[in-house]
């Protein structure tokens, strides 16, 4: 073990060797009982811990970790090897929505999961054509990945394989059944893994989006896979598939296979600065074709929490016009509220021209 991988473990423990008998510890935190006012009520104050050893509270920005308005607890194992702070993100604070706007079916599938005790599982399918490749990448998507797991420590190797093997078990099961209308369903997928809380590794085709919000702007982590794109035009030739699909790369569209169509995902391998970084967020194009994504990304930076800022995205998308379904995930890391001073406003009369796909 490293010198300052040592004394960082020094540090934790002493910081919470030196809390007296009359605090507990909640969620990872120092948790001091005080007098109250009402009878028989204790009030809590929260205390930050001195891992300088100077007596003072440290504060959010150099513990990593920014607003207290989400209780959370520290990965030990990960502080350490890392020499940081990383603090644990719980699945109850995640926050998704989806509405079916103007569609008569809802054909966006999410789905979030912990996958092993250090790897947390984050998912968004939109479906088109029917919602069967939607559903099956629902339900099989996590468990290939779980057994590649067994065998793959490259998450960026992992996640390529794992979208290949999906698309080759929904090819037999569309065989199988021989529906030949189920030829014509597919669906975008954006995944993403993150591993000991820091290692953010990200895999998508098609048009659903992931973006991390880093100081306040945006940061995206996919591109859409469409014709505009000159290094995906050159595998069709052509601005959309037989006139019917916009996109170069999907699950299932077994029909467009001949025409350039894959399913091998872009992938992206990020480290989380939980200093820095408020949340990740992924969207389907119901958002994403009305929203751009430095506004997504400052709208959620003035709702409260990852829930509520789920369902303000999507109804927002509804009230600027999305005729789509709006799907939304909110992953929030350690500079979740930082950016919520800011004094950004929104309203439907607000400039259409820097929203969509070309954001």
């Amino acid at each position: 073990m490293s010198q300052s991988a040592i004394t960082f473990s020094f540090l934790l423990r002493r910081s919470f060797s030196l809390v007296s008998s009359s605090a507990s510890v909640r969620s990872g935190r120092c948790v001091c009982v005080c007098g109250s006012a009402v009878p028989g009520v204790r009030c809590y104050a929260t205390a930050r811990l001195d891992a300088d050893g100077s007596g003072r509270p440290i504060t959010w920005d150099s513990f990593g970790i920014w607003d207290n308005r989400i209780e959370t607890s520290i990965l030990l194992p990960p502080s350490i090897r890392y020499g940081k702070p990383i603090p644990r993100i719980n699945l109850e604070h995640v926050g998704s929505a989806s509405q079916i706007g103007r569609r008569r079916y809802n054909e966006d599938r999410l789905r979030v999961a912990e996958l092993t005790s250090s790897m947390l599982y984050f998912a968004l399918f939109d479906g088109h054509g029917g919602v069967q490749a939607a559903d099956f990448c629902y339900t099989h998507m996590e468990r290939y990945i779980r057994k590649g797991l067994e065998q793959e420590q490259d998450l960026e190797k992992l996640l390529t394989k794992a979208f290949l093997q999906v698309e080759a078990a929904l090819a037999a099961e569309v065989q199988m059944n021989g529906n030949a209308s189920q030829l014509m369903v597919g669906t975008t997928a954006t995944v993403a893994l993150l591993r000991d809380g820091i290692e953010l590794v990200v895999g998508s085709v098609g048009d659903s989006r992931a973006i991390l919000c880093r100081k306040g702007e945006a940061y995206k982590l996919t591109n859409d896979h469409t014709p505009e794109r000159k290094d995906e035009k050159q595998s069709l030739g052509q601005a959309n598939v037989n006139g019917r699909l916009a996109m170069t790369r999907s699950i299932g569209d077994f029909d467009l296979k001949q025409s350039g169509v894959i399913a091998e995902p872009e992938t992206t391998r990020v480290t989380v600065q939980h200093a820095h970084d408020s949340f990740l967020a992924l969207t389907t194009d119901g958002v994403n074709f009305i929203m751009s994504n430095q506004e997504i990304c400052d709208v959620i930076s003035q709702c409260h929490d990852p829930s509520e800022a789920a369902h303000v995205i999507a109804e927002q998308a509804l009230q600027y016009g999305s005729e789509d379904n709006s799907t939304v995930i909110v992953v929030p890391f350690g500079a979740w509220g930082k950016q919520q001073n800011s004094q950004s406003s929104y309203s439907i009369s607000r400039n259409f021209a820097c929203s969509g796909r070309w954001a």
